[in-house]
């Protein structure tokens, strides 16, 4: 094995060596459960799936940690506007998120921890700080004592005069240090709070990771990921409070961050009103065409998306499953490993482009293959690469039906073409074409192959 990653910590490719080969564990930062996740939020779902998927491959065991927060201001800002208790916002969106997600083909992950029921391992870290000297407490606050952490900044690599900038928006004069950030806040009565060593309150965001990590994976972890605007402050915090909470001990070997998803090279923003919600996509497009146009660059690179992008995702893969359907009669070869080059790319920092590239090669393969033999390699190699991505686990024809948009009359179509059919055998070229015709103005393409006619609804 010689899975490379790209470690934000040190800015370069590493080889991967997991603590423990018998137990790879990773955690990524899930969503805040007060909204509709919009498409930025998908991207590291869908990334950090792919690296599920292959270290799946290559080890025994991977536990994946996932983390729900439902415990925001967000959340309370929204409970308040709508009138309605927290835990109604925090398990609809749950719920949406978790069934968006898995329309987007991204696995379950092994434990999907919730804020709320990590509190008194969140109280536990709190007082260890303090107790080593780390944090104090302030006007019904606990802030984490920045300076008293020599490697504060090592991740995100900013100096002093840009931690203090970053910290601007929290500044309050029960603050020793600016760049000082809250383990533990008061809660007024119309906020959610639980009693504490510090009064009635709710845990700083920050917190939350460093703890659910704590308690289902372990003080040190193999891969923490998440998307590129986690990197400072949210990872710098998580890794001064666990580092200090364990004595100096190391919080995660491998850090990977994905690029930001722009939309027709424009920052999403409210403001500008181009926030793309997965919710309202699933309704336009396949969650595969989505998923595969988010794998379509690099994780690590900007992404723009674009509604031609999204097309084109479909179209290519209207491709691939049209290489499937046309082996639909050929038997899939058994115990196929997956191919090394084809491996080798997703070991290579999740070179999902190169991947997605050498999935096009094998379709064509798929079109020309002329022995029984060959077919059947080609379709289990089609099918058992598309698993490491997530695509081509869908029947064919179930494919080209659910991805349109168009409502075709099945029974119909098939009418059709069998009439023209009868009409070619008849050398009735002229009705025949006619026909065709009538097919396109359905919205229905049609394809001539030695095994007969197929058909599927155009774009």
């Amino acid at each position: 094995m010689s899975l490379a990653l790209y470690n934000t910590l040190s800015r370069q490719k590493e080889t991967f060596t997991p603590s423990d080969p018998k137990r790879v564990t990773m955690y990524v930062c899930g969503p805040t459960v007060y909204s509709y996740a919009h498409i930025g939020n998908a991207r590291p779902a869908v990334v950090f799936d792919v690296l599920y998927r292959v270290l799946s491959h290559l080890y025994p065991q991977v536990i994946y940690a996932r983390n729900i927060t439902d415990i925001d201001d967000r959340i309370i800002k929204a409970s308040a506007e709508q009138n309605i208790a927290i835990e109604a916002i925090t398990e609809k969106f749950t719920r949406i998120y978790q069934d968006d997600m898995v329309a987007l083909g991204v696995l379950s992950p092994s434990i999907e921890p919730k804020a709320t029921d990590t509190l008194p391992e969140m109280i536990a870290m709190i007082e260890g700080l303090i107790a080593a000297g780390h944090a104090y407490a302030a006007e019904g606050h606990v802030l984490f004592d920045v300076l008293s952490f020599a490697d504060y900044g090592k991740l995100s690599k900013r100096n002093r005069d840009d931690l203090i900038a970053g910290a601007r928006v929290e500044v309050a004069p029960y603050k020793k240090d600016p760049a000082d950030f809250v383990l533990w806040k008061p809660s007024n009565d119309d906020q959610p709070g639980w009693d504490s060593p510090w009064g009635r309150g709710r845990p700083g965001w920050h917190l939350e990771c460093s703890c659910m990590i704590e308690k289902h994976l372990g003080e040190t972890i193999d891969i923490h990921g998440g998307g590129h605007d986690l990197i400072f402050p949210h990872h710098e915090n998580e890794i001064a409070q666990s580092t200090c909470a364990h004595n100096g001990a190391l919080y995660v070997r491998y850090w990977m961050h994905n690029g930001f998803v722009n939309v027709d090279k424009e920052k999403m923003s409210k403001s500008i009103g181009n926030v793309l919600l997965v919710h309202n996509l699933l309704e336009t497009a396949p969650g595969e065409a989505i998923r595969f146009a988010l794998l379509n660059a690099h994780y690590r690179q900007p992404l723009d998306w674009t509604d031609a992008g999204l097309a084109q995702a479909k179209k290519t893969l209207d491709g691939l499953y049209g290489a499937l359907r046309r082996l639909a009669d050929v038997e899939a070869a058994t115990d196929v490993d997956v191919p090394e080059d084809f491996l080798a790319t997703l070991e290579d920092d999740l070179n999902t482009p190169k991947a997605i590239a050498y999935l096009a090669g094998l379709a064509k393969d798929a079109n020309t293959a002329e022995s029984t033999a060959q077919k059947a390699l080609v379709k289990a190699q089609l099918i058992t690469c598309g698993a490491l991505l997530g695509f081509l686990q869908q029947d064919p024809e179930a494919w080209f039906q659910s991805s349109s948009s168009v409502d075709v009359d099945e029974a119909k179509i098939e009418a059709l073409i069998e009439e023209r059919k009868d009409a070619r055998a008849n050398k009735d070229f002229a009705h025949s074409d006619a026909i065709r015709d009538e097919l396109d103005a359905m919205g229905v393409a049609i394809e001539d192959t030695p095994d007969g006619t197929i058909w599927k609804v155009k774009d």
